[in-house]
């Protein structure tokens, strides 16, 4: 079993930053696919960015939030971070790691596939 713990959330003002962290422990073999996701109130899940640490691969986040949110893991090693600049109150939300061995599985939104963290609530507000 996987074990992923997150830190790094908060309140922030709206152009501010935060550097989400998430450190997986146990059979990490399991995890060659690590990154985030992300739920605001009312909404579904939805994928923000993630990292192969097989080979470095990234998937990058969506257009809207390109440049001002970075996935990084360094030398492919359990912990990835999520640099988050420029922030806006559509950022808000419950940011989840997540590790899963493929990207097909990372990619999905049940909590039945892969690992996840607890989650970190990201707060942009004035």
């Amino acid at each position: 079993q996987v074990t992923l713990v997150e830190s790094g959330g908060g309140l922030v003002q709206p152009g501010g930053s935060l550097r989400l962290s998430c450190a997986a422990s146990g059979p990490t073999d399991s995890a060659k696919v690590m990154g985030w996701l992300r739920q605001a109130p009312g909404k579904a899940h939805e994928f923000v960015a993630a990292i192969n640490g097989a080979d470095g691969t990234i998937y990058p986040t969506d257009p809207s939030r390109k440049g001002r949110f970075i996935i990084s893991r360094p030398d492919a090693k359990n912990t990835v971070y999520l640099q988050m600049n420029d922030l806006k109150s559509e950022d808000t939300a419950v940011y989840y790691c997540k590790a899963h061995n493929t990207v097909t599985g990372f990619m999905s939104t049940s909590a039945d596939v892969g690992y996840w963290g607890q989650g970190t609530q990201v707060t942009v507000s004035s």
